[in-house]
């Protein structure tokens, strides 16, 4: 027999506020978005993709950088294109863009987001099931993952070279409930970016959202069971919703 979640609980803003206006289900699993929401790559991210194309002759602006945030490649190769004409090598900028983050981060390790170790204690402390589901190809994740200590708190990571159509598609985070043996609407999804709320939402997970570089518009506020300005304050969330409550 299908498995139906029960809702989930999902918010509209009135007066900067957010309000409450379903019910929600228990929370068993947390399913976190890497780069932006756990360590703070973004503004690498957005540094190195410009200097890698100044590298080729092209001008890639912030705009741009924003624009395919957690995307999938799919998605990301198009919309470059259409961005900075059909002839830009995508792909050799991309290959460039991550040999100046590896360097940067080899000699300048990584910033960890605040709240991000007491959220993960606090999961685990309650027994809830934690996975990262990330566009970022799987070596890499798990070479960040492993410098930031934390691999020993993730049941799963599911990264963007492992499904077959990424972010905004909510295969990622179906994915990630799959493999912690959970309902999406079981999960908490935590990400930084829209393409990261839209996969989530779409999943039918509570899709809180990490603001990092952009903060949620009309569009994307429907989509959002919370907000928070980070980890540590998201915690909040649990209050109520946890199997032990």
């Amino acid at each position: 027999m299908e498995q139906l979640c029960p809702s989930v609980r999902r918010y509209v803003f009135v007066d900067d506020k957010l309000v409450s206006i379903m019910s929600d289900s228990v929370i068993k699993g947390a399913v976190f978005d890497m780069d932006g929401l756990m360590i703070d790559t973004e503004k690498l991210y957005l540094r190195y993709w410009k200097e890698a194309a100044a590298d080729f002759g092209y001008k890639m602006e912030d705009k741009h950088v924003y624009a395919i945030r957690s995307l999938a490649r799919k998605f990301s190769i198009p919309m470059l294109k259409s961005f900075l004409g059909e002839d830009f090598p995508t792909e050799d900028v991309r290959k460039r863009r991550t040999e100046l983050i590896n360097a940067h981060i080899e000699a300048n390790g990584i910033d960890v987001k605040t709240g991000l170790f007491e959220m993960f204690d606090f999961l685990k402390s309650n027994g809830v099931k934690i996975a990262v589901a990330t566009a970022t190809p799987r070596d890499r994740t798990l070479m960040y993952l492993e410098k930031i200590n934390v691999l020993g708190y993730i049941d799963a990571v599911i990264c963007g070279d492992m499904v077959t159509t990424g972010k905004p598609d909510p295969e990622i985070y179906l994915t990630a409930a799959e493999q912690l043996g959970l309902l999406p609407c079981e999960c908490a999804a935590f990400e930084d970016s829209p393409n990261g709320i839209k996969s989530a939402y779409s999943a039918g997970c509570h899709a809180i959202m990490i603001p990092d570089m952009t903060q949620p518009d009309e569009e994307l506020r429907p989509m959002l069971s919370g907000v928070y300005d980070n980890l540590r304050n998201a915690i909040d969330y649990f209050e109520g919703r946890l199997k032990n409550d």
